[in-house]
């Protein structure tokens, strides 16, 4: 005591120390103050542990005080707020708590593992419907205000309301190029009045009302921006904000799922004097519909799936659709007189377009179709990943990160059924997560994967091609199963998309007017869509 007063300072004891040392504390204070003539009163600082226990035993002992406290919460740093910096007011925030806290010496994580998936399109989605099948905690952060991803169409191009560069590359008049069955989640009967090859906006329904049924929108922050993803000892730490509020938030995780797919950032080409050209030129990103280009001179670049149904596209509308791209393809449609074929771009001058074969055209616009980069801006070195304009690696099953296994890159395959494949990682992924098998070891993941890579190199092949499934697709489902245990895709899905490649390389004008039917796991049937049953009556192996 001094001067009459009794000062004590407990915030430095043990947590199990500090019931008995305030209890004590409430005691001297009730004798050492006694011969007072007035009651005392006491202020105490902080609503803590520290705080409570002593408010507890003054209470106790009638003695008078009152508890400041500058949150609207008790408990100071045992509540876990997920924002980092400052609260609400402005004011430093106190907690140091983290996701992961345990009082036990050891944090069984296996049993409780908890997952971020970044992106609401249809990688999200299935793999939140088979983790909540599963009951495993989950969290899905996407940064607009919708699900869908890509497959939404908004007519605005460069940026959104908030700021943000828009994702979706969806045009007016896109129709699947895959027929329904390889377009179905699996779980999910798409009806069976849809059209064959259905539009854009019948396919996006049918996504919605996937997420609807299965009660995934309450598992969904959207306006979330994800800003960096760290790998941190044995968590990643995923910090994202809420695009509106300006709140910035951390968080830990023991899994992260990656979906926000592969087809936003585009890939533009560099051509030698293409500044001084004064006719318009745009990415297939920003083309949203035909009709700006009627009448016009029009030049479209590259001969991808996107290349060549946008320049149909165009040509209805268009004075000229010159085609300039340097596929082996044999594409057997009988184009308009008005398509004109043209191999790669030498230069541009003011008015047109110079090939590397010395024939000129003039052209008013140009459209360039060359795909989109690998863009992952916020996972951070730690991830182990080497990540470029054309590739994502090390991959293992291309999807599962070799160098930090508990992350998966969802969707990397070209030429496969994607809706499907896509389905059947999220499937693994699930599997992986809730420890139904076990990788192989590190050194052999990459002994497998540097195989891939070697043939891919040995064949004068640039390392991009590490993402082709092509013919292997079926192979690579089988590989799935046989891993993880998951249910193998049947073997006719690939049947119907090689089926469906020679009806596009027939002609591309007409690929969409034939239906597929699953008849069982290994056969289907095929007819026209006017026809009401299967041509020669037969199904197809």
């Amino acid at each position: 005591m001094k001067n009459g007063e009794v000062f004590m300072k407990v915030d430095k004891l043990p947590l199990s120390m500090w019931s008995v040392w305030v209890g004590h504390f409430g005691q001297r204070l009730k004798s050492g103050l006694r011969d007072r003539s007035t009651k005392p009163r006491v202020c105490i600082i902080g609503a803590g542990i520290a705080g409570l226990t002593s408010s507890k035993y003054l209470k106790d002992e009638g003695i008078n005080f009152t508890v400041l406290e500058s949150t609207r919460y008790i408990g100071g740093t045992w509540r876990y707020d997920s924002r980092v910096g400052k609260d609400e007011n402005g004011l430093p925030l106190h907690t140091s708590m983290y996701m992961h806290l345990s009082l036990e010496r050891k944090e069984d994580r296996s049993t409780k593992p908890r997952v971020c998936i970044i992106g609401a399109g249809i990688a999200g989605l299935t793999s939140s419907k088979y983790l909540k099948d599963e009951g495993i905690n989950f969290t899905v952060l996407e940064s607009t205000r919708y699900i869908g991803g890509t497959w939404r169409y908004d007519p605005r191009v460069g940026k959104d309301e908030n700021g943000l560069p828009l994702h979706t590359s969806m045009y007016m008049h896109l129709r699947t190029n895959l027929p329904k069955p390889t377009m179905e989640l699996r779980g999910f009967p798409v009806p069976r009045e849809m059209q064959s090859f259905p539009s854009w906006n019948v396919y996006y329904e049918y996504i919605k009302s996937y997420a609807a049924h299965f009660d995934l929108y309450k598992h969904i922050k959207f306006l979330h921006f994800v800003t960096s993803v760290k790998r941190v000892g044995n968590v990643w730490k995923v910090k994202h904000k809420h695009i509106l509020k300006g709140e910035v938030f951390e968080e830990e995780y023991d899994f992260v799922i990656v979906g926000t797919g592969h087809f936003s950032k585009p890939n533009m080409p560099e051509i030698l004097h293409e500044k001084l050209f004064k006719g318009t030129i745009i990415h297939s990103h920003d083309y949203r519909v035909p009709d700006v280009f009627t009448n016009r001179h029009v030049l479209v670049v590259g001969a991808g799936p996107s290349g060549m149904d946008i320049a149909l596209d165009v040509a209805k509308y268009s004075k000229s659709l010159v085609h300039s791209h340097h596929s082996k393809v044999n594409f057997r449609t009988k184009f308009p007189d008005h398509y004109i074929r043209k191999p790669d771009i030498k230069e541009f001058n003011e008015t047109g377009v110079i090939f590397v074969d010395g024939t000129y055209e003039e052209i008013d616009d140009v459209i360039y179709c060359t795909g989109y980069e690998y863009d992952y801006p916020f996972l951070d070195k730690s991830c182990g990943l080497v990540i470029d304009k054309h590739s994502v690696i090390p991959l293992h099953k291309y999807m599962v990160n070799i160098n930090e296994p508990s992350m998966m890159i969802m969707g990397l395959v070209i030429r496969a059924c994607l809706v499907v494949a896509i389905d059947a990682q999220a499937r693994y992924a699930t599997a992986l997560i809730k420890g139904n098998f076990t990788l192989p070891s590190k050194e052999e993941m990459m002994s497998e994967w540097q195989r891939q890579a070697d043939i891919i190199r040995s064949k004068g092949r640039p390392i991009s091609d590490i993402h082709f499934l092509a013919e292997k697709e079926d192979q690579y489902y089988e590989e799935m199963s046989e891993e993880s245990g998951i249910d193998r895709v049947p073997p006719v899905m690939f049947k119907i998309r090689t089926m469906d490649t020679e009806a596009k390389l027939e002609n591309l004008y007409t690929y969409r007017n034939y239906v597929y039917e699953v008849i069982d796991r290994n056969t289907f049937t095929r007819r026209l869509e006017t026809e009401t049953k299967p041509a020669n009556n037969s199904a197809l192996p």
